[in-house]
């Protein structure tokens, strides 16, 4: 699986983003299983960029929830 752009995970929408977000866990889970059974992973860095892309993605998602506007209306204190 391609590691995605900022600006490509921008545009997905959270059921897009939940299932790359799976996905991803899903490799690097695997990856950890090579290593831990004493193998070595076919790309190294792999592992890497996996974990950053995990975490670029979870970020993205929490910017959009809070970018959610708000229903309710602050009113002015007298």
């Amino acid at each position: 699986m391609a590691i995605l752009r900022n600006s490509e995970m921008r545009e997905m929408n959270s059921e897009e983003l939940d299932d790359k977000l799976v996905q991803l866990q899903n490799d690097l889970m695997k990856m950890r299983g090579v290593l831990a059974s004493g193998g070595i992973p076919e790309n190294v860095g792999r592992m890497r960029e996996t974990r950053k892309t995990i975490a670029r993605i979870l970020t993205i998602k929490k910017i959009k929830e809070t970018e959610k506007p708000e229903t309710k209306q602050k009113t002015k204190k007298k």
